[in-house]
């Protein structure tokens, strides 16, 4: 009989489990518990994509008619992936306390539901308005300690700066799923192979390039753009090939789709303030905190257009922010436009 090469093709690559256990060490002293969490988060990743590859054939198309904290109408699928999440993390027992975008509040976990010490800030399905159309999705997920003067897993102890965090990451729901994230050591990619039903590390210390060949930001806002952002915006569609420009636009309007491609390419993405939101778009504790210590372990930046993104104290859970993340040339040059350093003629 002919050995199945799938099988050794299957066996070269290490699993999500295996990677994680072998790194543990450096983040829970052995204890396991750290693994454990993201084993439940990686658990709740599958049901969510189960879910998603089954769009159009059942219906987990349209709203559920409520509107979310955030002022947006719910979708089936945002409310799904929710309780897909919530229901993992509850069950594995290591995380105290859940923020959510689909939630108003922070939600505690029973203590006899969890003596768990990390407190997970989530967005359970960014990007869920493009589900109908099959464009990628994602979910992004922040991971920090229950904080030693605050032993009670409530609001305030998870109000925690980005620097604080000890783990990070995000799955895209698209051609094929990718979990990515960092622990602080770096940035690894796991695609999830549906033949077995396991993430493989694919994409092991993932570095993202100095600088890119294009830029996404929702420029049908541009009008209410500040005049430093605008500036930029036509240095970067200028004809110089000598800098390498112009540059192309991509914007899908999936958070992480957009993120992901410019991680891996090179490129910086941009929300920022506007005149409809003048305080960004993007949430703090949940998109751009665990997005900017991933970008930064990779070699990015992950700026407010003033100041790093993880050096932002936060005031509540729902906080939001503008953002400009990407390559570190990329988000340097945006910081100069901003602060009126640099001009068309630049």
């Amino acid at each position: 009989m002919q050995p199945d090469n799938r099988l050794e093709e299957i066996g070269a690559f290490k699993t999500l489990e295996q990677f994680i256990i072998e790194r543990q060490f450096s983040v829970d002293s052995s204890t396991g518990a750290f693994s454990r969490l993201l084993r439940d988060i990686s658990v709740a990743a599958k049901l969510v994509n189960w879910h998603m590859r089954r769009a159009g054939i059942i219906d987990v198309f349209g709203s559920t008619g409520e509107i979310n904290v955030q002022g947006e109408v719910q979708a089936v699928m945002d409310a799904l992936a929710h309780k897909e999440f919530v229901r993992a993390l509850r069950r594995g027992g290591e995380c105290c306390l859940i923020g959510s975008e689909e939630h108003s509040e922070a939600i505690p976990m029973k203590a006899s539901d969890s003596e768990g010490k990390y407190i997970v800030l989530m967005d359970p399905l960014d990007g869920s308005s493009n589900i109908e159309v099959n464009v990628s999705v994602g979910t992004i997920f922040s991971i920090y300690h229950l904080p030693e003067d605050h032993p009670e897993p409530t609001l305030e102890s998870a109000l925690q700066p980005g620097v604080n965090q000890v783990g990070a990451g995000y799955v895209l729901y698209g051609s094929s799923t990718m979990l990515v994230y960092t622990t602080g050591e770096g940035v690894n990619g796991f695609t999830l192979d549906p033949s077995i039903g396991e993430f493989l590390l694919t994409h092991p210390d993932i570095r993202t390039p100095e600088t890119g060949s294009m830029y996404s930001i929702n420029e049908g806002n541009y009008e209410s753009f500040e005049i430093g952002l605008k500036k930029h915006i036509k240095w970067m569609q200028q004809e110089r090939s000598d800098s390498g420009r112009p540059l192309s636009t991509r914007y899908i309007g999936s958070f992480v789709a957009d993120f992901h491609r410019n991680l891996m390419k090179g490129g910086l993405y941009m929300y920022p303030a506007t005149h409809k939101n003048p305080a960004g778009k993007l949430r703090l504790m949940y998109e751009a905190n665990p997005l900017a210590f991933i970008v930064e372990q990779a070699g990015g930046k992950a700026s407010t257009g003033i100041r790093r993104i993880m050096e932002v104290e936060p005031d509540k859970l729902h906080q939001r922010i503008p953002v400009y993340i990407g390559s570190p040339k990329m988000v340097e040059t945006a910081e100069a436009f901003l602060r009126g350093e640099l001009d068309l003629d630049s």
